[in-house]
C-alpha cells in the first residue's frame, strides 16, 4: 500500500468535532487563533505509536512555548484512548475518530481504507485555520518532532511582525 499525499499547505483545514472523553468534545474552530498540531496515528498500544506519542508528550513544553495545542487522533474509541493515555501518562487530548469511522482522517487524506486505520500523519494548522505544514510517514516509522518544530518556528517568524505590532 502506498502512503497517501497529505493536504497541502495553504488549504483550509477541514473542520471537525471529536470526542476526547465520553462526554466532552473538541472542535477545531474552538482552537482558532493558535497553532494546532494534529498527530494522526494508527492505533493505541501499538509499539511505534506508543513511542511516537511518548516523544511528543516529552516535548509538550516546547509546543506550549508556541502556544500550540497538540491533538492525537486515531479511529480507536474514547475508552481505549483513555486507557492508553493513562498507561503511557499522556498530557494532551486523544480524539476518537471512531464514528463514523475515520471521517476526519478521510478529510485530511489520512485514512487507510484497506486496514481501517489512520496513516501516521502530522499536520500543523495555523492561527487562521489553514494547513501550514503536513507530513505522512510510513506506518512503521516514527517521524519524530523535528519537522513540526521547524514548521512552528517558520510560522512564528511569519507572524512575528504581527505579534511585535501589538
Amino acid at each position: 500500500m502506498t502512503v497517501q499525499s497529505p493536504l497541502m499547505p495553504g488549504v483550509d483545514a477541514p473542520e471537525f468535532t471529536l470526542k476526547g472523553t465520553p462526554d466532552q468534545t473538541i472542535s477545531l474552530h474552538e482552537l482558532r487563533g493558535r497553532p494546532v498540531i494534529m498527530l494522526f496515528y494508527p492505533a493505541d498500544f501499538s509499539p511505534v505509536c506508543s513511542n511516537e506519542l511518548s516523544l511528543f508528550n516529552e516535548i509538550l513544553p516546547e509546543f506550549e512555548e508556541y502556544n500550540a495545542q497538540l491533538l492525537g487522533i486515531s479511529v480507536d474509541n474514547v475508552w481505549c484512548h483513555l486507557a492508553f493515555a493513562k498507561e503511557i501518562n499522556l498530557h494532551f487530548p486523544l480524539l476518537a475518530d471512531f464514528h463514523p469511522k475515520g471521517e476526519v482522517a478521510r478529510s485530511y487524506n489520512a485514512y487507510r481504507a484497506d486496514d481501517g486505520e489512520t496513516e501516521r500523519a502530522l499536520y500543523l494548522i495555523d492561527h487562521n485555520g489553514h494547513v501550514a505544514w503536513s507530513h505522512v510517514s510510513p506506518l512503521g516509522v516514527n517521524p519524530g518532532a523535528d519537522g513540526v518544530l521547524r514548521a512552528l518556528d517558520e510560522l512564528a517568524e511569519d507572524r512575528s511582525p504581527i505579534i511585535n505590532a501589538r
